[in-house]
């Protein structure tokens, strides 16, 4: 194997295991959020709720204030949303 192709592989293979690493630390950060949510969970670690803006099933990462990722702060839905995950109340699903 040549110098050009060695680089290439190592730098190919630096960023396949960069992009892994940050993917698990995801997968951690959003299941520990939903954990202490206590809400259901998909495999990737995201929460399993029901929108109240809009009546559907999501799957969503919560921040540190256990506010999904799609909250809007200016739509009274996404308001009563986070009050319903901080209170227990919000509705959920199972696959």
């Amino acid at each position: 194997m040549d110098d050009g192709r060695l680089r290439r592989f190592v730098r190919t293979t630096l960023r396949s295991a960069g992009r892994q690493v940050g993917e698990a630390r995801r997968a951690y950060s959003d299941a520990k959020r939903s954990a202490l949510a206590d809400l259901p969970q998909d495999e990737h670690g995201r929460a399993r709720l029901v929108c109240r803006r809009y009546a559907e099933r999501r799957t969503v990462s919560l921040d540190e204030e256990a506010r999904p990722d799609c909250f809007d702060p200016e739509h009274q839905d996404c308001r009563g949303c986070v009050e319903d995950i901080r209170d227990g109340q919000i509705e959920t699903w199972e696959p």
